[in-house]
Formats: C-alpha cells, structure tokens, sequence
C-alpha cells in the first residue's frame, strides 16, 4: 500500500476513532437554554396566571413576562460533541454540572427544592406588591422545615409559628438562628410556639387570640463547614395572611426567579390603568417581603428567550446586570433595578415614552 494511501487511512480512522470517543466518553457538564415566558398579566394553559377574588380588580393590557432557563436533567451526561456544540451554540450555555446539580443532587430533589423556592417567591411577591399598594399585610415567623435526626424531630413542626425564644419575641426569620446560636452546644433553648393546628384553626374561624406553648430542646453542634455552633435542626420563614384572595396559576415551573414580575403583575391589576402602556416588558428576579429584588441564574437565556418572544424592554436585577450586558439581543434594552419600587419608576417612564434615562446595565453592572 502507498505510503500517501496508508497515511490517510491511518487519520482516516483516527477520526472516526475520536469522533466515537465524543459521542460515546460522557463529561461533567450539563446545559441551560432559554425556556418558554409567560405573561403574568395573561392566561396560561386556558386561564389567567393571576386570579384575584375579594378586591376590585382592573383589566391591564402589554405584557409582563417572566422568564425561565431548561436545564438538562440531573441524570442526563452529555458527550463531548454535545458539550463543544453547546460552547460553540449562541443560544445555549455549557456549565459544570455540579453548578446546576451540587453535592450529588438527584432530579427528584431539584425539582421539590425548586417547588419549594417557587411557592416561597409567590408569597413574596404578594406581600411586596401589596405592601407597595399601603394595604396591610400579617405576618408571622414559622418553623419552615425540621431536620431528620435533630433535636427539633418530633418537638417542633413544620408550620409552627415561633414566639419567641428564650422569652426573647421573634420578628425575623433571622432572629431564631441568632438566638440559638446564642448557646453553646449542649445546652437547651425554650421555643414558645403556637402549634400549626392551632394557627390553622385560629386563621379559619378568623381570631387573632391563640394558645401557645413552651417546647424545651437540647441543642447540639452543628455538621456544616466552619465554626461550630449550637443548632437544633429547624429552618425558620415567614407566613403570611393576606386580606384577600390572590392565586398564581402557573405549573411546571420552580425557582425563585419569577417574584419580581408577578409582583408588578399583581400590582397591575390592582391598579387602574396600565404599567406597560401596552409595551412588551419581560424581567427577571428574586424578590422579598420588603420588595428587594435579588439575582438570579441564567439571565443570558432568560434575555434571548424574552427577545425570542417580541419583548423590548427587560427588567434586570443589579447584581446581574454585568453578565446580562455582556450579549445583550439585539432590539432589547436592559433596564437596571434594585427594588419594585425601581421597576414601577421604570415602566412608568416606558409607558410614557420617557426612555432616555432609565437605568441602564453595563458590562461593569
């Protein structure tokens, strides 16, 4: 055989050797694309995203998307052609897999953890738009989950709502760890709580007057990296009762990311009048209680599916504001905010055509 012909049938099948080891030889990553948007101001899957009973409520035309990011799953390992093409992709992100999925988290555990901050950034953003609005809103601090093998199992519930501790009032989700971390390990705290029951009941028959009691729990040293200190096993957050009814319909989605814009939904039909002056806004961003609005994950996916969509305008928390400038779609302008109060100042001066001095984002923030 002619050394020319050997030659190219040796590289010949070292290609074909290679391009089986990309297909076949998985590799530690996994990648985000832009997921679908839903207007929070429309239907989704045959009726409204919002639904408000028990207080006047008005139409509200435009858009106020939120944004979602699909991940590959937790079990699905990509092969290197898959991996190079998702690099080289304009609209897909290839990350490390343990960023999506740390520590060895299964599908089954995303999924419950991601319902979890969904449901969390729905409350929130009911209590930021209302709290907006001046119309009062109850709160209270509760025992959110109990730790499997803690000294909290079996004492404190989920739904408990915490006093106070140590005789100490509690006012902060924040105040419980503070006060517990107070000890050394070892020694007992007092939990005085209304059991969630009794919460339960006191809500239905509409009474604020509700019997608490006093749940004695000896500490122990805490597991996690760092300093040692005293826990008890417990996740404290916040609860809420609203003076009316306020329902978000929207399925097979999770995460946090969504409160801001369900916030200015909700504040939109509560309003008269319209806050996008029929404008196509889409956004992004965790919210809390007192209306701050936090970064999110995958905000490159989450403007291109936006765009995708038709939208001109996209509300950007701060702390993202930096990546999100970087690829910025073309047609689509980034409009900086830290609080819902920013976002509203926005969409005021979109739908009045003032543009030229919303705040912009820039590859330094």
């Amino acid at each position: 055989m002619p050394r020319r012909t050997a030659t190219m049938l040796a590289s010949t099948l070292m290609l074909i050797a290679l391009l089986c080891a990309g297909v076949f030889i998985p590799v530690p990553y996994s990648e985000m694309s832009p997921g679908p948007t839903v207007n929070t101001l429309g239907d989704h899957d045959g009726e409204p995203v919002l639904q408000i009973s028990g207080h006047k409520t008005y139409a509200a035309s435009g858009h106020l998307n939120m944004t979602t990011v699909r991940v590959t799953s937790a079990d699905y390992r990509m092969n290197l052609v898959e991996a190079v093409y998702g690099w080289l992709a304009h609209d897909s992100k290839v990350v490390p897999h343990d960023t999506l999925y740390p520590d060895g988290k299964t599908e089954q555990q995303s999924t419950q953890e991601n319902a979890e901050e969904f449901t969390q950034s729905q409350e929130s953003a009911k209590v930021a738009a209302l709290k907006e609005l001046g119309i009062p809103v109850r709160s209270w601090v509760i025992v959110s989950t109990v730790g499997k093998d803690t000294p909290a199992e079996g004492r404190l519930h989920a739904g408990d709502v915490i006093k106070a501790v140590d005789g100490t009032a509690v006012r902060k989700p924040d105040d419980v760890a503070k006060l517990v971390t107070k000890h050394k390990p070892g020694q007992d705290v007092v939990f005085t709580v209304v059991p969630a029951k009794e919460q339960a009941a006191a809500e239905k028959e509409k009474r604020t007057a509700t019997t608490t009691k006093d749940v004695r729990i000896t500490t122990k040293t805490s597991n996690d990296a760092g300093p040692k200190r005293a826990i008890v096993g417990i996740s404290a957050g916040t609860d809420h009762t609203f003076p009316f009814s306020i329902d978000i319909k929207l399925a097979d989605v999770g995460g946090p990311s969504a409160g801001l814009m369900f916030s200015l939904g909700i504040y939109d039909k509560l309003t008269p009048g319209d806050l996008t002056g029929g404008k196509f806004v889409a956004g992004t961003g965790t919210i809390d209680d007192d209306g701050k609005v936090g970064p999110i994950g995958g905000i490159q996916m989450k403007t291109i599916g936006a765009r995708g969509k038709g939208a001109q305008y996209f509300l950007t928390p701060a702390d993202n504001c930096a990546e999100a400038a970087k690829d910025t779609p073309s047609g689509l302008r980034l409009v900086k905010v830290n609080t819902i109060a920013d976002a509203l100042k926005a969409l005021k001066d979109i739908r009045g055509g003032d543009t030229a001095d919303l705040p912009k984002c820039t590859t330094k923030g």
